[in-house]
């Protein structure tokens, strides 16, 4: 009989394998734990930089009172094709070569794609943070009409609603907004329009990018480059169009190295919501990353009314945290529609 031996069981073996039990579930719990800290960490990121860029962008053009948004857009993307270069020749981040008949395909949605951020840049430097971001969900609704028309796509009762409540927190916040320019409000509306555009028209244009590609694939870095080399000379163009140059030769504040200071962060968090969105996107999902950024949107709002001093009465407060909510609910209702899907 075996020492160590009872009802033919062999008791160091025994616990051998409890131990083996202990040290895998400690390492499942282990990592587990990592996951939850990494997908936490790259929401919080994400959520800094993304809130941190829109406001930064408002006090360039409203406290500083600077009157060249294009040029701002120009720079920043400047700033992220130098970042990206650089990353790349280190080796830290893969990029596509950027071939004469990968640009063909690209640059209409490229074309689409700035004239997002030139609007976006038109529309904040009129409306206050709250109201932009408010603005903004009817984009969802000519996304959501988009692909019903376009991809034959339907969606359920509950995402009508919620796009429903939307339009009717833009209707309301729009009239009860205290602040309110007709000039800031048209750009915005462009804006929406462009954006529901972009979106609808990228994952085309990325499946065909992709056949011109060496890698035969299209990364996020990639993109980020693609889209951000070819808006500098549409950025120029536009700059000479509306007659910006004038306006850059006579400012002061060109001389003032506080702003420069500004602007320089503003072009490197451009960047950072290209990486932490992209990092969250990974940790998490579709679904989650959707419902965090329409979450980020109630402090984003109330982090504008409060640092720019926004003048506004109940009314339009409920109106903005009414279209908050429907923002969220959209959010929860796209989730809901995928997964049944």
């Amino acid at each position: 009989m075996k020492p160590y031996e009872n009802g033919g069981t062999d008791l160091e073996v025994g616990k051998l394998e409890k131990g083996r039990e202990k040290v895998t579930m400690r390492s499942q719990s282990n990592k587990g734990f990592k996951l939850q800290n990494q997908a936490l960490l790259s929401g919080l990121a994400y959520c800094i930089s993304s809130c941190s860029m829109i406001l930064v962008n408002k006090f360039v053009l409203s406290s500083y009172d600077f009157n060249a948004g294009i040029s701002l857009m120009l720079y920043q993307n400047f700033i992220s094709v130098i970042l990206v270069s650089i990353l790349s020749f280190l080796g830290l981040v893969s990029t596509e070569p950027l071939t004469w008949r990968l640009i063909k395909v690209w640059l209409p949605v490229n074309v689409i794609f700035v004239g997002m951020l030139v609007t976006s840049m038109f529309s904040l430097k009129y409306i206050n943070v709250a109201m932009v971001t408010v603005l903004k969900n009817v984009t969802n609704v000519i996304t959501a009409l988009g692909e019903m028309y376009l991809f034959n796509k339907h969606h359920d009762s509950r995402v009508w609603t919620a796009l429903f409540l939307m339009i009717i927190s833009a209707i309301t916040g729009g009239i009860t907004d205290l602040t309110f320019h007709a000039v800031g409000y048209a750009w915005q509306i462009v804006n929406c329009f462009l954006t529901a555009s972009y979106s609808l028209t990228l994952r085309r244009v990325m499946d065909t990018a992709k056949q011109f590609t060496k890698s035969g694939n299209l990364n996020e870095f990639s993109m980020v480059l693609l889209n951000n080399t070819l808006s500098l000379p549409l950025g120029i163009i536009l700059i000479l169009i509306f007659n910006e140059v004038d306006y850059l030769l006579k400012t002061p504040l060109l001389r003032m190295p506080d702003f420069w200071l500004v602007v320089t962060l503003s072009g490197f968090l451009g960047l950072a919501i290209s990486f932490t969105s992209m990092w969250f996107l990974h940790q998490t999902g579709a679904t989650t990353y959707s419902l965090v950024g329409s979450l980020n949107k109630i402090p984003l709002s109330f982090a504008g009314i409060l640092l720019f001093k926004v003048p506004t009465s109940l009314e339009n407060s409920t109106s903005i945290f009414f279209g908050l909510l429907a923002g969220v609910f959209f959010a929860r209702a796209k989730m809901r529609e995928r997964s049944q899907s």
